[in-house]
């Protein structure tokens, strides 16, 4: 089931997020449905947080990135229960992000090239795993939802400061996204 994304300004993108266990309700129906309403947005990561699940969860599906120089993006599809960073290292290098929370808004952001995590899979084994280049950006976004952090909160005061007008629209709703969203105000 394709499930509605919050805009931009929505107060579950900066809440705490639960941990949670094996037992969580409908765990594999919910991780179902994250795939299908990333897979339908056309993005490359989804987290819970991004649903209105106030949860440690989030997936990524870098297929769509396949034709990219980097290596093994066409088969990192995995879900992140729990993650907890270990370590960012490396020089941090500019790329332009997006995001689904807030459609039709990309900016450059800084990230370091490599990102060490401890998270649980599906199965709930315990994995540890560092990631480098775009992987390790795509985990670092989606691990700043779980943090509350936007990739907005990246770009510099000033920068922000002239996006203000636009991020207030796509929060009241008047966008036009392609996907199902849940707006702040419409």
């Amino acid at each position: 089931m394709i499930l509605p994304i919050v805009s931009y300004g929505h107060v579950s993108l900066r809440r705490e997020n639960e941990e949670i266990g094996p037992d969580y309700p409908k765990l594999e129906e919910l991780i179902a449905n994250m795939f299908e309403t990333m897979e339908n947005a056309m993005g490359v990561g989804l987290a819970a947080p991004q649903i209105n699940v106030p949860i440690r969860l989030f997936i990524v599906d870098a297929s769509e990135l396949e034709d990219d120089e980097e290596e093994g993006l066409k088969e990192f599809r995995r879900v992140f229960i729990n993650p907890v960073k270990i370590e960012e290292s490396g020089q941090p290098w500019p790329f332009e992000e997006g995001c689904l929370s807030i459609p039709d808004l990309r900016e450059e952001v800084r990230r370091p090239e490599a990102i060490t995590l401890r998270y649980l899979n599906e199965a709930f084994e315990e994995k540890t795993e560092t990631f480098t280049g775009m992987k390790a950006r795509i985990v670092q976004h989606e691990y700043d939802h779980l943090e509350g952090i936007l990739f907005t909160d990246h770009i510099s005061p000033m920068r922000r400061r002239l996006l203000k007008n636009r991020l207030n629209k796509i929060s009241k709703g008047d966008i036009d996204a392609p996907y199902p969203m849940r707006f702040v105000t419409k």
